[in-house]
């Protein structure tokens, strides 16, 4: 049954994770797109770099990164592997509840981030102004699928690895009664040799 339970969970957190992995391809494109914008658009080389677009790269590689640490998490069933997926997970909710709290918290918000030569973070803040109610299921999804990954993973820690990793059989171990209390015995083959048997003449 706890095999069951187990195999069970360890197919979900990978669709979770899944999920996590796709949002991060996602932010991978979308942001390789502005890059090949940018560069089109801006042949002097003296602008300041546009943060924006590297911001939203190398989110969307952490969050690749962190789905096939949770794949491999989840496989393994290690708890190493689990620690160091959970800590991967809580920091990226931390990062993203910081941005939260100081986006609806401050009302000079834009003032905390650098000036943005490309003006795609201006873009991307009046596309979530527009859409601001699909815009807000999709955020609350994704740290649904964060906060269900980490549930996943701390129910699988909790039923430990697989029982056939950790222990041999019992059939690889020798117990006392199998030997006779002699000092000298010898184990005999399961097998005799005997000479070659010919036929009657």
């Amino acid at each position: 049954m706890t095999r069951m339970l187990r195999s069970c969970i360890q197919a979900l957190l990978k669709l979770v994770n899944s999920f996590i992995g796709m949002f991060g391809m996602a932010m991978i494109i979308y942001s390789i797109w502005m890059i090949r914008a940018w560069h089109r658009q801006i042949h002097d080389f003296d602008f300041p770099a546009p943060w924006f677009m590297y911001t939203m790269l190398g989110l969307g590689a952490t969050l690749c990164v962190i789905t096939c640490s949770g794949h491999i998490a989840a496989e393994t069933a290690n708890g190493c592997c689990l620690y160091c997926y959970l800590v991967f997970i809580v920091l990226f909710l931390m990062l993203e509840g910081a941005v939260t709290m100081d986006v609806f918290l401050n009302r000079n918000w834009e003032e905390d981030f650098p000036e943005d030569p490309s003006g795609n973070f201006y873009e991307f803040k009046d596309f979530i102004s527009d859409n601001f109610e699909i815009c807000k299921w999709i955020g609350f999804s994704v740290i649904a699928v964060q906060g269900l990954s980490v549930f996943l993973a701390l129910i699988l820690k909790a039923l430990g690895p697989h029982q056939e990793r950790q222990y041999d059989s019992d059939d690889d171990y020798a117990t006392l009664e199998d030997y006779p209390v002699l000092r000298n015995y010898v184990k005999q083959p399961a097998y005799v040799v005997a000479g070659p048997v010919y036929g009657t003449r």
